[in-house]
């Protein structure tokens, strides 16, 4: 080797460089009902030399006295400003099992880069059920109902579909066999298991219809084996859901518009819709339930519709649905902007037309029906000013008449659509 090469300058470490190789503060351990005596050599690494640890009260519990760090439980409510007041320091996090599953790793990801934040799971009590049961993990759907409500299941439920349901507390168990037998799948095989991974487990199996455990662990997970009895609606996922899945008093955009209206408002995840003169919710029900991510506002000034509304959007699984009671415009004032609009009616009010396109995002789509020729008049004067498309739909069905039958055409629907450049 030349002297000269000997002699060279360290190259200067970009700051960039610099931040990509240095050590996360924060790691989130994973630990399990097995507790500290399970963790592996790097989780209990970063235990020892942590400053602090937060976590729960009963995982905190589970660590040695030799763990000599601070322990901190979280605040209540939650709040995740101590420990980011802590940033620069060795924290550690314990969660339950994975911390990316319903956990609070996926709570802190919100607030720090990857590059922060080192996660260590444990097997999820998710893997640990799938694996008691011998259930392929990818052929199972996975509901929290944890500050959710259970009415969140309720999307879910389909003849022969499998689902792990984290449970808020030990009577959702017996609370979420009540709710399956009243949608018709009270044939549902229900298996409970406590403390799941741990020297406490217990499993407890059972019939939706025929459930005795009044009350179970607080600490519990809920599989179900979906089985729908005769009269369980059959709820398709595409959208289109029959008339009678949902309770009204006639101001229902019926099934096949109902379909051809989504088709037109095209939902994508994470996308809001404002649903106004909803009705009885069915076109904000059925965008959420295209995509769990989905989100749906609905304005409705009617009182008994607004029950139907709340009544509708429990009992086919989509208990998020935001219930606003006004009359458009004013009632569309302050909320949270759009990305598709549907007007079910007021499409002959002063305002409304314009407060929606408006407030839509960029890239939005706005749909209106009407079956008056005052209504489709003012969808005419929308796409002479706006732009967007006119689509007449009329429908008939075969109906008797004496000893036969015949076409009996329902009234004919005028639906604009636009999109906002």
């Amino acid at each position: 080797m030349s002297t000269n090469a000997l002699q060279q300058p360290e190259p200067e470490l970009n700051p960039r460089d610099a931040d990509s190789r240095a050590q996360p503060w924060l790691t989130v351990v994973g630990i399990g009902e097995d507790g500290f005596g399970a963790l592996g050599r790097a989780a209990r690494r970063a235990l020892f030399d942590a400053s602090v640890v937060y976590g729960g009260e009963r995982h905190l519990a589970m660590l040695p006295a030799r763990v000599r760090a601070r322990r901190e439980r979280w605040p209540s409510p939650f709040d995740v400003a101590p420990l980011l007041a802590a940033r620069g320091t060795a924290v550690c996090v314990l969660a339950s099992g994975d911390p990316m599953w319903f956990g609070v790793g996926a709570t802190l990801a919100r607030y720090l880069g990857a590059d922060e934040m080192r996660i260590l799971p444990a097997p999820s009590s998710l893997s640990l059920v799938a694996a008691r049961l011998g259930w392929p993990l990818q052929d199972v759907v996975s509901v929290s109902v944890v500050g959710r409500p259970l009415a969140a299941v309720n999307a879910h439920l389909h003849d022969g579909a499998r689902l792990i349901v984290l449970s808020s507390d030990g009577a959702t168990p017996a609370a979420l066999a009540a709710q399956m037998t009243a949608q018709g799948f009270g044939e549902t095989k229900i298996t409970v298991f406590e403390h799941v991974g741990g020297p406490l487990e217990r499993r407890i199996d059972g019939l939706a219809h025929a459930w005795r455990a009044a009350q179970c662990a607080a600490l519990n997970l809920i599989a179900l084996e979906c089985r729908a009895s005769g009269d369980a609606t059959r709820l398709a996922l595409t959208p289109g859901l029959p008339d009678d899945a949902f309770m009204h008093d006639g101001q229902l955009t019926k099934r096949d518009v109902r379909a051809l209206t989504l088709a037109r408002l095209a939902p994508a995840p994470h996308e809001l819709l404002w649903d106004v003169g909803a009705g009885c919710g069915s076109i904000g029900i059925e965008w959420m339930r295209t995509h769990p991510s989905c989100r749906a506002i609905a304005v409705e000034q009617h009182a008994e519709r607004l029950r139907f509304i709340e009544r509708n959007r429990d009992t086919l699984g989509v208990p998020a649905l935001q219930v606003v009671a006004g009359i458009a415009p004013a009632a569309l004032e302050g909320l949270a902007l759009p990305d598709a609009v549907f007007i079910g009616g007021g499409v002959t009010v002063p305002g409304v037309f314009d407060a929606c396109w408006n407030a839509l995002k960029s890239g939005g789509r706005l749909v209106a029906n009407a079956v008056t020729l005052e209504g489709e008049a003012a969808l005419t004067g929308y796409r002479q000013r706006q732009g967007g498309t006119l689509t007449r739909i009329a429908l008939a069905e075969a109906q008797p008449l004496g000893g036969f039958e015949t076409w009996r055409p329902a009234l004919p629907i005028t639906l604009y659509a636009a999109i906002k450049s």
